[in-house]
């Protein structure tokens, strides 16, 4: 099977219908996204093809990224370009196989396919009976199509696996954030290309299709059992980032017709095992994959930057400011270079050929991993908006103010509830942050009206304090979540063991601090709500 010439990935079209296709089809205006089994495969798979474009289709500079973005090519050209690449390709057989060791590790035993899938049990879990939550067997054979986009997955996204198993380039689990275009109608091609960079401004040179440095899998894996056998950046060619190989897998084939357990789908070829072998490619330094955000400590300049990774409590508004405004120096902050590049780049060319250039989407998704557990995947788009350079510091300030009191209001209400729940909260046990949580979600969709608000002001040359429109609405929302939060968690359970001389003490106590917080006034100064005058301010401010 080769995975440039056959038909393995799934293409939606508008109507929902799907079609295999090969990576070519990319080009075809028939398609407008992928179709993967699983959330994890369908991330991984736009990251495939994103790697796939910038090794065999990179741009020369970004005038000949404009001219592709308005003239696609078609899909004979890219199976052109892609065709060279055919060799380091190939999923099975003798040679070099796709993302698998060179050596064909017979000396190891053969393990199940499903190790191959992150959140699948691991050998001390199934020796202990431990697979309570997930279970082993439900994933025994696969088709070729999905083991393929499993190894990837695996590869991009490796977590810590014992001792010598190694870690992705980005660590185990990391964020990618991906630019959407902001019209939902855009071509998949377009979706695609914004996260395609031009090799002018990224040094990205034309790879030999033969280089073990761009494909590792090409060579013999640099055993990692010793000192000095590190792989830096400078050690390889800078396209290696996108097919870094960390672990060491053969898959095992077998020709027996079975019907996949991931896609359901029949196939004449079954992978039913995969053979495993640690001290793999062992990446140190100060990598930097283009579809990942980094955290560097500006205190620390010498340290290598560390890529974010997936959190309990998902993907949300606080997160926003650092995965798309960028400040090195006093908050160690680096969005991902696609969204440095299309807000530096792309969006300057782009606002002579459509007038929502500085406005796009955002999709970011990963694994929320501890060390070898998965604990959850998360994805969620937010807006992408273009700010220029000197007037980010105060639109930070101004973000920042916002999720700052956000979170202070999460907390309060936190506290408030547990004060409801206990008589002595504070000597309860336990994880309550679902309930700062539920505030977050409940003022989501105000904060991105917020933001753009916010945006406008910006473009608009507005600095200072929050714009009064939007300090009104902060605070409106934020009292409000806080309070019906309160009340759904407070009073539910049996009525009769409720306590309601406590749950009214803790709710006029959350309240007080909603009005009078000092968070909560400045809100107030910013909206022109003075305390000494009751005109136009809240019902519940005015004394």
């Amino acid at each position: 099977m080769n995975l440039i010439e056959t038909p393995w990935l799934p293409f939606r079209r508008p109507d929902g219908t799907v079609v295999y296709d090969r990576p070519a089809g990319l080009a075809s205006p028939e398609y407008a996204d992928l179709s993967l089994v699983r959330a994890d495969f369908q991330g991984a798979a736009w990251q495939f093809l994103i790697g796939l474009l910038q090794t065999a289709f990179a741009p020369r500079n970004i005038s000949e990224w404009a001219d592709l973005w308005e003239r696609p090519p078609t899909v004979e050209e890219l199976d052109t370009a892609f065709a060279p690449y055919r060799d380091a390709f190939v999923l099975d057989g003798d040679g070099p196989r796709f993302m698998q060791d060179l050596d064909s590790l017979a000396d190891r035993s053969e393990g199940p396919v499903a190790s191959l899938l992150i959140e699948a049990p691991g050998a001390q879990t199934l020796k202990l009976n431990a697979d309570h939550f997930i279970k082993r067997g439900l994933v025994e054979r696969i088709c070729p199509d999905c083991a393929a986009m499993a190894l990837f997955t695996m590869q991009i996204n490796a977590p810590s696996g014992g001792k010598g198993y190694r870690t992705g380039i980005r660590g185990g689990g990391p964020l990618t954030t991906l630019v959407l275009p902001h019209d939902p109608e855009a071509t998949f091609w377009q979706r695609l290309w914004l996260n395609v960079l031009d090799c002018e401004n990224h040094e990205f040179s034309a790879p030999d299709p033969e280089d073990g440095n761009v494909f590792p899998w090409l060579t013999a894996t640099r055993e990692s059992d010793c000192e000095g056998s590190e792989i830096w950046p400078d050690d390889v060619h800078p396209l290696h980032v996108y097919w870094a190989m960390p672990r060491r897998f053969r898959l095992q084939f077998e020709k027996t017709p079975c019907h996949c357990d991931l896609c359901g789908r029949k196939s004449e070829i079954s992978v039913v095992a995969v053979r495993a072998k640690n001290y793999g490619n062992n990446y140190a330094g100060p990598w930097i994959h283009p579809l990942t955000p980094y955290r560097r400590d500006p205190k620390k300049p010498a340290e290598p930057p560390l890529s974010i990774k997936g959190q309990p409590g998902g993907i949300g508004y606080r997160h926003w400011e650092s995965l798309v405004l960028e400040d090195r120096e006093e908050r160690g902050q680096m969005p991902a270079r696609v969204v440095h590049d299309y807000a530096a780049r792309k969006a300057p060319v782009l606002d002579d050929i459509e007038d929502t250039a500085r406005r796009a989407r955002l999709w970011v998704f990963g694994y929320d991993m501890d060390n070898m557990k998965a604990r959850g995947w998360y994805a969620s788009e937010m807006p992408l908006l273009v700010v220029e350079p000197e007037r980010q510091d105060q639109m930070l300030a101004w973000v920042e103010q916002l999720t700052a009191i956000g979170g202070e209001v999460a907390g309060r209400t936190q506290s408030a509830v547990r004060s409801a729940w206990f008589s002595r909260p504070k000597d309860v046990k336990g994880d309550f942050s679902h309930i700062g949580q539920r505030v977050f979600e409940a003022t989501e969709a105000d904060f991105y009206i917020c933001l753009f608000d916010l945006w406008e002001a910006i473009c608009a040359g507005e600095e200072g304090v929050l714009p009064e429109p939007v300090a009104k609405r902060w605070y409106t929302r934020l009292r409000d979540a806080a309070l019906q939060v309160f009340d759904d968690l407070s009073l539910t359970g049996d009525t009769g063991a409720l306590d309601m001389k406590r749950i009214v003490q803790a709710r006029n106590d959350l309240n007080k601090w909603l009005a009078r917080g000092k968070p909560m006034q400045e809100l107030q100064a910013a909206a022109g709500w003075q305390r000494k005058t009751q005109k136009n301010r809240p019902a519940d401010l005015q004394a």
